[in-house]
């Protein structure tokens, strides 16, 4: 079952890291591109790389290196340095993520980048914060390599460099998808839906009331909430 959810998530995310429209080039180009790219950067900057469906955070601590938060179930299942150093595949992020383990580790500016473009510290207008200065972020995200305890929604990768940079852990990502469920939520059309499903799930499935009761409550109270 959890391969196949793993399978499930990773061709999702495949489709996260494929641009249709994109040029080939060879994987020596682009390495060379990145470590062109990499001496525009200064030890502190917080990198951005944006996905189809996410976008990646990291500190560039200098030397084309990069600190950031990954998931990954195979600091769970070895600890062979050699392995875990090796660039994280979907299906160990994605693993990584139902287990809620990850590290904050250090790559080098190509394997950070997974052959996305790279923008540089955008945050800061996002966010309208002073960063602090470039030596102690960098030295904020020096301290904290290491494995780390990972939540999609308390503890990801945007929360690690907003912390480093800005002395708060933010997630602008998961403020939009919490925003964007509660409205769904608190349509009351979901609210009229899950009903219909607690009903026929009471009916044909022969779940248990109570059960099924909280299909209705859970919306309900939160649509009321709102």
């Amino acid at each position: 079952m959890l391969d196949s959810l793993a399978l499930l998530l990773e061709k999702t995310f495949l489709l996260a890291h494929f641009n249709f429209f994109r040029t080939t080039s060879s994987k020596q180009e682009r390495c060379t591109k990145r470590r062109e790219e990499s001496t525009y950067f200064q030890r502190g900057d917080l990198l951005e790389v944006p996905r189809t469906l996410f976008t990646h955070f990291g500190i560039y601590l200098g030397d084309n290196k990069v600190a950031h938060l990954m998931p990954d179930i195979l600091l769970v299942l070895t600890s062979n340095t050699s392995q875990i150093q090796k660039v994280v595949t979907n299906k160990r992020l994605l693993l990584g993520v139902i287990y809620k383990y990850a590290s904050i580790r250090v790559d080098t500016v190509e394997d950070f980048a997974f052959g996305s473009p790279v923008l540089l510290n955008t945050m800061d207008t996002t966010l309208r914060k002073q960063p602090l200065a470039a030596e102690e972020v960098a030295r904020r995200a020096e301290k904290l390599i290491g494995h780390i305890p990972y939540s999609l929604l308390w503890n990801n990768c945007e929360h690690f460099v907003t912390y480093c940079r800005y002395g708060t852990a933010v997630s602008l990502q998961t403020d939009k998808f919490c925003e964007s469920l509660k409205s769904v939520i608190r349509d009351q059309r979901s609210v009229l839906l899950t009903t219909v499903i607690g009903m026929l799930s009471m009916f044909f499935l022969g779940i248990a009331p109570s059960t099924a009761l909280l299909t209705f409550i859970i919306p309900f109270i939160l649509w009321m909430a709102g």
